[in-house]
């Protein structure tokens, strides 16, 4: 195992660490030679891959660091020692490799031929790819039939539809997978191999060659999801902004094949936003830099919805199999480890409706919360309800204003990371390699809460003294302890929103703390703040095509710029529509790749092929054996079970600063909440479909807010959230534009077309319309062979999603 990145070779010449950034491959008969160079030139090692092996794989690296000419008088004798057979040829230059993957036949190895720079962190490099290659590891004499078959061949289409030049990104010296917490605190666990944690995507594909050279030398660690950074200055200070979200391999894929939480705690669409900003040195003053983390993720309960032709609200199927939250408290649990506590829950869903459907979730969760908070005390959970769309018949800026309230209250309960960095020597910043910097300033912290009293000098003196080769000190003055966790139901539109209001008073803290602003409050029409929008926005519009099929709606954010309303309706009804096929018709290949790409299905001769499933709830095929499935989990609900275990990501730091970050400002009180409607029953079979389980509207006041302590206790929002929470009134408008305002049986689809004919005549306007949208939906599933271009059109608006048109 190694211990944190070894590809940190330290030179005997001065003990400085390089990492190998260009690599050039080379083909014999009989082998592949890649040498692989540092930045300087002066650092050049060599691997070396067998292709004799028709369908194993052998590597080797040879452990000599050489020089520039010493590698060019190697590969000079290789090509004199194989001219018999062809002598040494120049295959590519190549930047990294992504991984190894099989499926039938050979090995195929993955290669990243172009790449270009998208931002720095703290000196490091991060860059994205423009441009991969798969190339046969065998040679082409030593492949065997299987090699050209056709279910081969679909398999190579089915992973090169992976377009890996949207949306990945990756660096070679920094720890792009973990937050700047993380890397700057130097509280990993030992043995923590960075390619493990949940955010790595390639860890499948590179396990094979890390787990033989006992390395990370010659592969880069791919994390999936956005990065953007900008620049801007305040009183002539240069400020870098960086946004970045992390997608989570595990549980991963399309909106409605992976929903909820599965048995081991693991949520659909987890992802990890983290915002950072960066004040270089000024004035004799140290560089300056603040980071806070938030997240969103499904719901952690167990259910699914299924996509239909027919039906473009499908309805929300929550099964009754975990009556005591198991992996509901799994999922929390890991999100503890992961951050401390207390996790802030941000409910963004329904809380009233005529015909009970988020609302059936939203109960559910609020009991999952409660019960937790009872029966786990390590586990502090606060829940608040705030129903965006009853809130959403505001104007956009009240509704801004009255979620940065939430925020900002949010952001007190959880804090920031700060610190201050001095170079020594020059260059750029690299990890501490010392505990005992960080644990000493946690126990500075335990003993004065003040923040602004840390002892500095004693912290900067562990940190310079930690690792000679270190050139830089690190006063880390400031940790987050805890997160914020918000959701609606798809965690794309609604979630976005609340997003961007939470980096916005995270934005309003951090430059209070690096001394910019006097105060943490930032106009929502200040320059700065339309200048977030438009990060969080485009991050939005991003993670909604990987998860969603389409652009994000951003109905609020057009309302604040003052768009015209009926172009911004016209946008809406296009990215519904397009959310709306591709999930009906291309989630199923989509999902597919995603889980041949991390590995959660390897294909295996005699066994079913990969597109014979019915679905992805399918047991892991391959040399490590199939995964155990729980036999009662419905197979009406599409969903797969990733490999590994949920990492335990042990924070020392957070742990330590837990009783000061976590101060809780609302208390318990008697104050009871309002029961939940009877109207709503839950049925006691394994699946409750929910618009078959109402008699009529609600007619009992139902709160718009849930709040419990971390006791179980309910209590008054207002202490923890100094906001006015208006009352939810009737039905309000789900986040997709296109609404069915009838249920649609699926063993009976006619007469219900029929029925909905009959009810929506007696409906207003607005009904009419949605039943000619649906005669619309009726008439193209007649015909679901849509032309190339046109499928190209809807699933590649604004001009990209997560796949390749070509392989």
């Amino acid at each position: 195992m190694e211990n944190h990145r070894q590809h940190q070779q330290k030179l005997s010449d001065g003990g400085e660490v390089r990492y190998m950034q260009k690599f050039r491959l080379y083909e014999t008969y009989s082998k592949f030679y890649m040498i692989g160079r540092d930045k300087s030139r002066t650092y050049w090692k060599v691997l070396k891959i067998d292709r004799l092996e028709p369908s194993e794989l052998t590597i080797s690296e040879d452990s000599t660091v050489f020089s520039e000419t010493e590698s060019s008088d190697i590969l000079r004798r290789i090509h004199e020692g194989n001219k018999p057979t062809g002598g040494l040829k120049f295959v590519t230059t190549c930047y990294g490799i992504i991984g190894f993957i099989k499926f039938l036949g050979p090995y195929y190895m993955l290669l990243i031929t172009k790449r270009k720079k998208i931002g720095t962190i703290c000196g490091h490099n991060i860059y994205a790819i423009t441009k991969s290659q798969m190339i046969t590891v065998p040679h082409i004499i030593m492949l065997s039939k299987m090699a050209y078959s056709n279910d081969e061949n679909r398999y190579k289409k089915l992973l090169c539809s992976v377009d890996l030049t949207r949306d990945f990104f990756f660096s070679y010296s920094y720890h792009i997978m973990l937050s700047l917490q993380k890397n700057l605190s130097a509280n990993n666990p030992p043995g923590l191999l960075p390619y493990e944690t949940l955010f790595v995507w390639n860890e499948y594909l590179t396990r094979g060659i890390r787990n033989t050279l006992q390395n990370t030398s010659w592969t880069v660690a791919l994390v999936h999801g956005f990065f953007k950074q900008v620049e801007f200055s305040i009183s002539d200070r240069k400020i870098i902004l960086t946004i970045i979200a992390r997608r989570s391999r595990h549980f991963a894929g399309t909106r409605y094949l992976k929903r909820g939480v599965n048995e081991k705690g693991r949520v659909a669409n987890d992802v990890e936003t983290e915002q950072i900003v960066f004040a270089d040195a000024h004035d004799g003053d140290p560089m300056q830099i603040s980071s806070a983390v938030q997240i969103r993720g499904s719901i952690p309960l167990f259910w699914s919805q299924e996509a239909s032709p027919l039906n473009i609200k499908p309805d929300i199927i929550l099964s009754k199999k975990d009556q005591k939250f198991e992996a509901t408290q799994l999922h929390f649990e890991n999100l503890v480890k992961r951050y401390g506590n207390p996790i802030v829950i941000l409910n963004l869903i329904k809380t009233r409706e005529k015909k009970p459907r988020e609302t059936i979730l939203g109960v559910e969760f609020a009991n999952a919360v409660r019960f937790i908070n009872k029966n786990c005390g390590e586990i502090h959970l606060r829940f608040f309800d705030w129903d965006l769309h009853q809130h959403s018949r505001c104007k956009a800026t009240d509704v801004l204003t009255e979620l940065g309230r939430v925020a900002a209250n949010a952001l007190k309960l959880t804090g920031i990371f700060y610190c201050h960095v001095t170079r020594r020597l020059g260059g750029s910043i690299e990890y501490s390699n010392s505990v005992n910097c960080v644990d000493k300033h946690s126990t500075a912290k335990q003993a004065n809460s003040n923040k602004a009293n840390v002892d500095k000098d004693r912290v900067a003196k562990d940190c310079s003294h930690a690792d000679e080769s270190v050139d830089y000190i690190i006063e880390p003055l400031m940790f987050q302890s805890g997160v914020l966790r918000t959701n609606c139901i798809d965690c794309l539109d609604r979630t976005n929103v609340a997003q961007y209001a939470y980096g916005l008073a995270a934005l309003g803290r951090q430059l209070e703390t690096l001394g910019f602003f006097e105060s943490s409050n930032i106009d929502l029409d200040d320059p700065i703040a339309m200048e977030i929008m438009a990060l969080y926005e485009s991050m939005g519009d991003t993670l909604a095509l990987q998860y969603g099929g389409s652009g994000a709606h951003n109905k609020i954010f057009s309302e604040k710029r003052g768009q015209w309303k009926a172009a911004t309706q016209s946008r809406e009804y296009i990215r519904s529509f397009q959310r709306y096929y591709s999930n009906t018709y291309l989630d199923g290949n989509k999902q597919k790749a995603i889980n041949l790409f991390l590995g959660h299905f390897q294909p295996q001769q005699g066994k079913p092929a990969l597109w014979e499933l019915d679905s992805d709830q399918y047991c892991t095929v391959g040399k490590h054996g199939p995964s155990s499935v729980d036999s009662n989990v419905r197979s009406t609900i599409r969903r797969s079970l990733s490999d590994g275990s949920i990492l335990c990501e042990t924070d020392t730091t957070i742990r330590s600063m837990e009783h000061i970050n976590c101060q809780h400002s609302g208390k318990s009180d008697q104050h009871s909440l309002l029961e939940i409607s009877p109207d709503i029953r839950i049925c006691g079979s394994d699946v409750c479909h929910c618009r078959q389980i109402y008699s009529g509207e609600f007619e009992d006041p139902v709160e718009d807010h849930i709040c419990y302590d971390e006791h179980g206790n309910s209590y008054d929002c207002s202490d923890v959230l100094d906001v006015d929470w208006p009352s939810s009134s009737a039905n309000s408008c789900e986040e997709e534009t296109l609404e069915r305002s009838t249920f649609i049986s699926s063993k009976n689809i006619l007469n219900e077309l029929r029925a909905e004919k009959t009810g929506c005549t007696r409906q207003t306007e607005s009904c009419t319309k949605i039943q000619r949208r649906g005669q619309i939906e009726v008439q193209l599933n007649k015909d679901t062979k849509f032309t190339k271009s046109f499928g190209r059109w809807v699933n590649h608006e604004d001009g990209g999603c997560f796949w390749s048109k070509d392989c």
